[in-house]
């Protein structure tokens, strides 16, 4: 019988520390995270506010230098990582510019690298098709909800296909219906495309419905309490939730959060 291929390791962490020097004295953001994902993983981050989840997405987008420890992406630096275009950003906030046109904002990372007009124009169809916005590149952010402009900061973030997509909590300020709605939307994605996904979030079912691994992180200094490799299918309709397989992980998470609270 053949062996099962190992996955390859995108994103290594090992020993981080982050210590951030303020007026009022060092706050510690993050304490010997150890941590590996695999090419193709969804892998969330759920823990308390302050915890460190945003500051490691900061971390291995290069936009923070931990205090100690290592972090390789693709077997390279963060920074070198960053030049090689190896991740697209999705942040809270579409972060959408309203005086740019929805198509005209998607296609802003593919000006500022450079890429000529006609393959400007077909990456910024092909994306808005898959996150089910076709016929919507003329229109104004202010003219789309908050979900819609949400689908439009990811179709810009696949614009220029980066292998790892890096979402930090990007539906948390969405009502729970429109929230589902991108959680089906985002799966749908994930299997399209194959992307290495990084996601921070507050809710345990959103976590347990995403990913196929949750990091489960205890408050400052930011460590790993759990990591939880997921037992669900890859295909999740939303009524999974109310599965045994679905209560029992998010049980898990929970414990997990509390024992994190316990430890400090």
């Amino acid at each position: 019988m053949m062996n099962a291929p190992i996955a390859k390791t995108v994103i290594s962490a090992r020993g981080v520390d982050l210590t951030f020097e303020t007026a009022d004295g060092p706050v510690h953001a993050l304490k010997g995270v150890d941590l590996d994902i695999s090419k193709g993983e969804f892998v969330s981050f759920i823990g308390p506010s302050g915890c460190g989840k945003t500051t490691f997405l900061r971390v291995v987008a290069a936009l923070e230098t931990p205090t100690a420890g290592e972090v390789s992406v693709n077997g390279m630096s963060p920074d070198d990582a960053r030049r090689a275009r190896a991740y697209g950003y999705v942040f809270q906030a579409a972060g959408l510019y309203p005086w740019r046109t929805i198509g005209r904002n998607i296609s802003l990372p593919l000006e500022i690298m450079g890429y000529p007009k006609a393959e400007r124009t077909r990456r910024v169809r092909e994306v808005l098709e898959l996150v089910e916005l076709g016929g919507f590149e003329k229109k104004y952010p202010w003219q789309l909800s908050g979900g819609m402009q949400q689908r439009a900061s990811i179709a810009r973030a696949l614009a220029f296909d980066a292998e790892i997509l890096l979402m930090d909590e990007p539906f948390g300020a969405l009502d729970e219906i429109v929230r589902d709605r991108l959680n089906e939307e985002l799966l749908r994605l994930w299997a399209a495309t194959g992307k290495t996904t990084l996601f921070v979030t507050h809710s345990i079912p959103e976590a347990v419905y995403l990913s196929t691994k949750i990091v489960v992180m205890s408050p400052r200094p930011g460590r790993i309490s759990d990591v939880i490799d997921s037992p669900l299918p890859p295909e999740r309709p939303l009524d999974i939730r109310d599965s045994p397989e679905f209560i029992e992980i998010a049980h898990r998470v929970r414990e997990g959060l509390r024992a994190g609270h316990e430890e400090v």
